[in-house]
């Protein structure tokens, strides 16, 4: 068995409809603006400690700043006109009770990705050069993965590279990338992860092997194309045509650790791995087989339980299919990503119906969703990253 049925459900095949999924971008991007106070409040399934349900969290990843990323993104594609200016809320970052978290250098849970997002609505010399501060920090940084360490900060280089063509941003990326691939472990082909309290080897894109390639692929380095290509076959688990990778580099590891279930979600799993290395040697058919199987593995495990949120929801696992129709050029890979498109509308309808209220972050909740429909709606696209 390659994934737990148990986390997935039944998919609703409901013919791709742009004009309901349009009105469902709307809607969404229309309760986020109304639900805005000073931030968004904590939803109950994304409050983890005591006191949560009270706070405004201000990061990318379950905060306030991944809101606005999202927003902002719709409005720049013409999808959406906002009323509200959310660059104050932003600024907010200098208050002394951030971060939120312990690790303000991170992209995802720190002061990093909440500052490349004020930078896209209102760029400044004083908030390049903190950003500038924060990535050179976190150049070494022991967690050698995407949500906290330098992986995540050296997306966030090349964002402010694309965006001001300053030369400096080129030089703290390869400064990172040049210590990234100096940790890169010849002997199992993976990085050592130290996080939350363990020393481990992931594999998906949120914590390990997948996210570090992402973030080295961004000048073709072959070298960096030929590893990652042989140890994405190397740990590739493979039955009938199908393919997955496993959160951790051995199933032993899995189940000293965890509850032993097999992931199949962005975050862990083979929906991630395919979405971000589908880029990877356009021209290595095995290479294109292995990830053409994970697709397929994805589509028949259907869309998952959890809701239609990006780390660990259908709308993450969609991402895989568009990045399949990019490599490949397949209409089949489209048509699985609107119909799991159609299935994320209804599980957000779902949810809100249940809980009386939207789920305000971009990563566990509607607003991630909502891009996802905007790319299948454009016949393309990749993870909002950063």
């Amino acid at each position: 068995m390659l994934f737990d049925p148990r986390a997935h459900e039944r998919l609703i095949e409901d013919a791709w409809d742009p004009d309901r999924v349009g009105a469902a971008i709307r809607e969404i991007a229309r309760d986020a603006e109304e639900s805005f106070d000073d931030g968004w409040p904590t939803h109950p399934k994304d409050i983890l400690d005591e006191g949560d349900e009270e706070r405004r969290f201000r990061t990318v990843y379950i905060g306030g700043a991944g809101v606005v990323q999202a927003l902002d993104s719709l409005q720049r594609r013409g999808l959406v006109e906002l009323r509200r200016d959310y660059v104050s809320c932003l600024e907010r970052v200098y208050e002394p009770d951030f971060p939120d978290h312990d690790h303000e250098r991170s992209l995802w849970n720190g002061e990093t990705g909440i500052r490349l997002v004020l930078h896209r609505l209102s760029p400044s010399t004083e908030n390049a050069d903190r950003l500038a501060e924060l990535i050179a920090a976190n150049t070494h940084d022991e967690r050698r993965e995407l949500m906290w360490g330098s992986p995540g900060t050296m997306l966030a280089a090349t964002a402010m590279h694309e965006l001001t063509g300053e030369v400096r941003w080129d030089d703290l990326w390869r400064e990172s990338a040049a210590w990234l691939i100096d940790e890169w472990d010849p002997q199992t082909g993976l990085w050592t992860q130290q996080l939350y309290g363990m020393v481990e080897q992931f594999i998906g894109p949120a914590h390990g092997f997948a996210g570090c390639v992402l973030a080295l692929s961004r000048d073709g380095d072959a070298e960096v194309h030929r590893r990652a290509v042989e140890t994405t076959a190397r740990y590739a688990v493979e039955e009938d045509g199908l393919a997955n990778w496993l959160t951790r580099s051995s199933m032993e590891s899995l189940r000293a650790h965890r509850d032993g279930s097999i992931r199949l979600q962005w975050c862990h799993g083979a929906p991630g791995v395919v979405a971000s290395l589908a880029r990877l040697a356009p021209d290595d058919d095995e290479h294109g087989r292995l990830l053409c199987a994970g697709g397929e593995l994805t589509w028949r495990a259907g869309p998952l339980s959890k809701g239609a949120n990006l780390c660990h929801g259908t709308a993450g696992n969609g991402y895989a299919f568009l990045a399949l129709f990019e490599r490949t050029g397949d209409e089949l890979w489209l048509e699985r990503a609107r119909t799991f498109a159609m299935h994320s509308v209804a599980q957000v309808s779902r949810a809100r119906t249940d809980f009386g209220r939207g789920r305000h972050t971009l990563w566990t909740g509607d607003p991630g969703t909502v891009l996802y429909l905007a790319d299948c709606l454009a016949g393309g696209g990749s993870v909002p990253l950063p």
